[in-house]
């Protein structure tokens, strides 16, 4: 019997594509559903009656929740091909070390920097570009974050690439003046077709961030 795998989402979540490039890695078929964040379904309340967030794995018929995770149980169940956590005990501890990185300082100084304005929304500038120093001193010279191999930690980070024009304009700042290494490592990223095909338009996230930022927090 074939797996029936189905993925609840929303296509500007930079966490549903985490999980669209790692099922994408793995050539795993799979049904897309899109969620309505305003109204969601009954079926995503059920399927994660917790947080009530998208993205949600369905596996069978069984849930999976929180993007991360979700990744790692896509890398152990299909596990044959295109690996994304080292074998290494320790170099799996870090690549999870790093992707928390990325949720506790990228994520958060991501949404400062478009849901506010003034002093506050130049705290979370300089907090986003103090992350991104620190993922590029992590990177170094490497190919990817893991070394010559597309891995956990690019799965995890990658998909803010397509948020970075919100930044940029929002912030009125560049992050490739102030990290050009990371994007270097993006554009090298976004030649995979499991990258490419599975993030969203940088130009239709600005929109999307237009109507939030004005709906939600009265900011022109």
């Amino acid at each position: 019997m074939a797996d029936e795998v189905v993925l609840l989402d929303c296509y500007y979540s930079m966490f549903g594509m985490r999980a669209r490039v790692a099922l994408a890695e793995k050539g795993v078929e799979y049904e897309f559903r899109e969620e309505n964040l305003a109204n969601k379904s009954q079926f995503l309340l059920e399927m994660n009656p917790i947080h009530k967030k998208i993205p949600v794995l369905i596996h069978n018929g069984k849930p999976i929740c929180e993007s991360l995770i979700i990744v790692e149980y896509i890398d152990e169940v299909w596990k044959d091909k295109s690996p994304l956590l080292p074998s290494d005990s320790y170099q799996r501890a870090q690549a999870r070390f790093w992707a928390d990185v990325i949720d506790k300082k990228v994520s958060v100084a991501g949404k400062g920097i478009w849901s506010t304005k003034g002093e506050d929304q130049e705290t979370a500038k300089k907090e986003m570009i103090d992350a991104l120093k620190l993922l590029e001193g992590e990177l170094g010279d490497k190919r990817y974050f893991g070394g010559d191999d597309f891995g956990f930690v690019d799965v995890a980070l990658i998909p803010f690439y397509c948020w970075f024009h919100v930044y940029e304009t929002f912030g009125n700042f560049s992050i490739e003046e102030n990290c050009p290494k990371l994007i270097k490592w993006a554009k090298k990223c976004m030649e995979k077709e499991s990258v490419s095909k599975s993030l969203a338009d940088p130009n239709k996230v600005y929109e999307f961030i237009v109507g939030m930022r004005k709906m939600y927090y009265g900011l022109e």
